[in-house]
């Protein structure tokens, strides 16, 4: 049953006005190449429309499925996860698309790296709840769930996709700092990733292109550099309220990823810096709120999930903005809630579900404290 006086609606607001907001701008990034790919100016709208609508009963099921559930079911999730991430290298199974294999056709496309993203924070936070007695223990506490991370990072490095392995290794990361281990492993840990990350980065031609291009791309202009610079040139013509919706120049052609990886740049063309600002804002209601209900939860699976989900997306949002705006390195990384795709939309709405879904624990155990603090105070008073 769902308390749904106890539900962070604020959090819900957020989340919803996120969704139209892409939905918006889905239509207006992508009429051009909807029209000229298939003589439709809606095509994208109406493709995303509808992963939207699927979104809404998964959103509301992940609200009033008991967390617990994943912690019971982490292995199987794993495990399936795993052979779906192998299912893509085969090439008769996985879909290979600009050179990069990373759908399962089954009537539909779905990324298994997108689930992946969920997965492994179901997993870590599971794994590290457990072995809070050994916390500080590298060899016991620690160590136990980087096999399998290694794993599945090298499993999606394979397709290639760089972006979204650094994204799940930030978000465990995250998790693990949240779970109170040492510094000293963390410090450790996070410069053997940071090395490797940096490794595979510069060891392969078309990453290290992406590399140049983000530190130069007015000398590669023509070339690597195309996207980066129409970019800057459609953030720098924003002003303050943009050229208005649907207005936008470089949406055609001048961004080939104007629909999904580079929406920001539309959505600062056409809408503005106050446009940007009130996406961020959304966001940012999103990071406090996240952080806000694992802070109030007393159970540590519940803690680290709420975490782990908050820091996943905001990764990706950070992720996505520094590329956009020439800050980081282009790593394919889409905007939450925004860009267009269909299993992103789909796994980020059911995360953000499941985080609903914690806040009415969250809520719970805050007025609990809350109670219990009161009786003291008055058994003081008197």
């Amino acid at each position: 049953m769902i308390h749904f006086k106890k539900l962070d609606w604020i959090l819900i607001t957020a989340i919803v006005l996120l969704c139209t907001y892409g939905l918006i701008m889905v239509y207006s990034a992508g009429m051009l190449l909807g029209y000229e790919q298939y003589e439709d100016y809606a095509y994208f709208f109406n493709k995303q429309k509808d992963w939207l609508i699927l979104g809404i009963p998964v959103f509301i099921g992940a609200t009033m499925l008991k967390y617990k559930f994943y912690d019971k079911f982490t292995p199987l999730f794993v495990g399936v996860i795993i052979l779906m991430l192998l299912a893509v290298l085969i090439p008769f199974i996985g879909v290979d698309v600009n050179g990069s294999r990373r759908w399962i056709d089954l009537g539909f496309r779905i990324q298994p790296s997108e689930i992946a993203k969920l997965v492994m924070v179901i997993y870590f936070a599971r794994v590290y709840a457990r072995k809070q007695p050994y916390i500080h223990q590298f060899k016991q506490g620690v160590a136990p769930p980087l096999a399998v991370l290694v794993l599945v990072f090298f499993l999606i490095l394979l397709q290639p996709d760089l972006g979204t392995g650094t994204s799940i290794l930030i978000a465990c990361g995250a998790i693990l700092i949240c779970s109170g281990a040492k510094l000293k492993h963390i410090l450790m840990l996070g410069t053997v990733a940071a090395g490797a990350v940096i490794i595979l980065a510069t060891t392969a031609t078309y990453r290290l292109q992406r590399i140049t291009s983000f530190i130069d791309p007015f000398g590669n202009e023509s070339d690597t550099g195309f996207q980066l610079v129409n970019s800057f040139i459609a953030i720098g013509d924003a002003g303050l309220t943009g050229r208005g919706l649907g207005q936008g120049i470089h949406k055609l052609g001048y961004l080939p990823e104007a629909h999904t990886d580079f929406i920001l740049a539309v959505i600062s063309e056409e809408l503005g810096i106050f446009g940007v600002l009130f996406l961020f804002l959304l966001y940012l209601i999103v990071l406090l709120r996240g952080v806000r209900i694992g802070v109030a939860l007393k159970d540590p699976f519940g803690k680290l999930l709420a975490f782990g989900i908050t820091f996943q997306i905001s990764s990706q949002v950070f992720f996505n903005a520094g590329a956009v705006s020439g800050l980081l390195p282009i790593t394919g990384i889409t905007l939450p809630f925004i860009s267009y795709g269909g299993s992103s939309l789909l796994i980020t709405i059911y995360a953000a579900g499941i985080l609903v879904h914690l806040s009415k624990h969250a809520t719970i155990a805050r007025e609990a404290r809350e109670e219990t603090e009161s009786t003291w105070g008055q058994k003081i008073t008197s």
